[in-house]
């Protein structure tokens, strides 16, 4: 199993193209909406993509939980644990 820090790297990788251009850091407490003002269609891409780069199916029920990128490396890391 890949470490959280790879994981948030991988997100990140993944989330790229919405990322801020004017040059701000971006860290693992990026947060999906406020930071990137992505609306839940947008989100429910992104997670769409996460489950096939990760190979794992993210339960809906959790999405209440992840606000940023560290919360969903967390969710990522304990689905691709319970395999």
């Amino acid at each position: 199993m890949p470490s959280k820090e790879k994981i948030v790297q991988q997100i990140l990788e993944i989330l790229q193209p919405m990322l801020p251009k004017d040059g701000s850091p971006v860290s693992p407490d990026l947060h999906l909406v406020s930071d990137l003002g992505l609306e839940s269609v947008e989100v429910m891409g992104i997670i769409e993509t996460l489950e096939d780069h990760f190979d794992i199916s993210i339960p809906i029920n959790i999405l209440p939980d992840i606000s940023t990128v560290d919360d969903m490396a967390v969710e990522i890391q304990k689905l691709m644990g319970d395999e």
